[in-house]
């Protein structure tokens, strides 16, 4: 694989900090690097590689969801934290998004550029330690998906699973053919029996805590 078809995307804010930043990357790689706005969606087509770096310290996580939702089945993109705090952050976004590499807010360019090298060979980028615990973390998720989780029942389960697809409320009545307005009591109660306040927070409880999504509520064209 060549240089031209492997391309960075950062997605950070736009300034001159950030500018000075790529700059020096640019330098470093002999790959494109790109600054993308937080508030952009720049196309993500075919043919080219495509690792996509997220600034953690200027983006939501609404947007860190988007980013995830655009890269799902689609095996030319990777996705890669930046800025991240320490070991127990990376632990709390893996267990939200599928991220294959890992930069700590003290790294520095060099260590950077070579997290970069080793995400172009296909190799993940994150230490032993970090690999360590989320094995665990996959062994507990395991470990839940043979018992009930706190009390949902199995339409409640199957509501959950819709969620982590990204699925609006009307789209899950039309799936399980009820109403919004079940939908929406369903929400209530499951949100009660996990202990969340909206829809983000239920999907990453659904992410941590259930080993896989009822395979009814799978969508075909995710894998």
């Amino acid at each position: 694989m060549t240089s031209m078809d492997f391309r960075i995307f950062l997605v950070t804010a736009i300034n001159p900090q950030s500018k000075l930043f790529i700059e020096h990357l640019q330098l470093q790689v002999e790959h494109e690097v790109i600054a993308v706005d937080t508030e952009t969606m720049p196309s993500l087509g075919e043919g080219k590689d495509i690792l996509v770096i997220l600034d953690l310290d200027h983006l939501s996580e609404a947007t860190m969801q988007r980013w995830q939702a655009a890269a799902d089945g689609k095996e030319n993109i990777s996705l890669a934290a930046f800025n991240v705090r320490d070991e127990g952050h990376a632990v709390e976004l893996l267990s939200s998004l599928n991220l294959q590499g890992i930069f700590y807010r003290n790294d520095s360019v060099e260590l950077i550029c070579k997290g970069i090298e080793a995400l172009h060979s296909g190799s993940l980028w994150m230490s032993r330690t970090l690999m360590s615990r989320m094995i665990q973390l996959l062994r507990r998720q395991q470990m839940n998906s043979y018992r009930p989780a706190c009390g949902l029942t199995q339409r409640e389960l199957e509501i959950i699973g819709l969620l982590g697809t990204g699925a609006t409320n009307s789209e899950i009545a039309e799936k399980l053919f009820v109403s919004e307005h079940t939908v929406k009591s369903h929400l209530y109660n499951i949100f009660r029996k996990i202990k969340v306040h909206n829809r983000l927070q239920a999907m990453n409880w659904a992410r941590r805590n259930l080993f896989s999504v009822p395979p009814s509520c799978k969508r075909e064209a995710r894998h």
